[in-house]
């Protein structure tokens, strides 16, 4: 019946693909297609244009019933520091240091406390609507650690998670991950050093983790990595950690933020 539904309606669902049974203890299941994820690549990008694309995604999404896609925001940043929600710990005078610098300073809802991002750092936001995956925070960070963690197995670097939130090579940090979740839509992310300039971390205490260092994959490998270059493994194990199908096609964005199909 479902099926003679679907052709007298035209719905371009292919039955293998949407309506697959198998037996399972005495029970007949469903298996649920895919998710689809657009990938984004804003490039070289300041962070409060990237937050405001973000903010606008997130927007969409809980304005949509669901009907905005999920979409994956690669970019590199201009040199900035950035902070979670525990604000308290940082003061006008230290955000004043850190700009003098000449970096830019931003106060945001994610989790987590001081970081930087700048050129040579890989910075991925996932916008998801984790009722397509697994509703679940804790689920979904320790996702995008796995996804950072088979990444650097393809580079073969030995990479792992520790009691703090992110990915290290040994008692490095080489990913800092800081999300916010609301009513189960993503944002921020993870921001994955490849070749940054590592000074840029000696003027903060990275994550509020005192005694830690960081690292990058130039760094472990010897050689120049390049954020191009690891794109295109970030973006497979993406895929296979959150068994989802990955689109891609050219895009602007408004000046309100708003992502439009070329």
């Amino acid at each position: 019946m479902l099926l003679n539904f679907l052709r007298r309606n035209k719905i371009g669902v292919s039955v293998a693909s949407f309506y697959r049974f198998k037996y399972t203890r005495g029970l007949n299941t469903m298996t649920v297609p895919k998710a689809t994820v657009k990938v984004v690549n804003l490039g070289r990008i300041p962070y409060g244009r990237a937050l405001q694309i973000q903010q606008r995604c997130v927007r969409q999404h809980l304005d949509s019933l669901s009907q905005f896609p999920n979409i994956l925001l690669l970019c590199e940043h201009e040199p900035v520091y950035t902070i979670g929600i525990r604000q308290a710990l940082y003061s006008a005078e230290e955000e004043h240091r850190l700009k003098n610098l000449g970096a830019d300073f931003y106060r945001t809802n994610r989790g987590g406390l001081i970081t930087f991002h700048g050129p040579g750092q890989l910075v991925c936001y996932p916008i998801l609507n984790l009722g397509c995956f697994k509703k679940s925070v804790r689920w979904y960070v320790c996702e995008l650690e796995r996804t950072v963690i088979g990444l650097c197995r393809k580079f073969g670097i030995n990479a792992s998670t520790s009691p703090d939130t992110g990915v290290w090579v040994g008692e490095s940090k080489i990913c800092a991950i800081g999300i916010n979740c609301r009513m189960y839509v993503t944002s921020h992310g993870l921001g994955l050093n490849c070749n940054t300039d590592m000074r840029w971390f000696e003027n903060i205490v990275p994550c509020g983790i005192v005694g830690k260092g960081v690292t990058s994959l130039s760094q472990e490998l010897r050689r120049e990595v390049s954020v191009p270059e690891a794109i295109p493994p970030l973006l497979e194990t993406f895929a296979e950690q959150f068994n989802c199908r990955l689109s891609f096609e050219d895009v602007d964005v408004n000046n309100d933020g708003t992502i439009i199909a070329k």
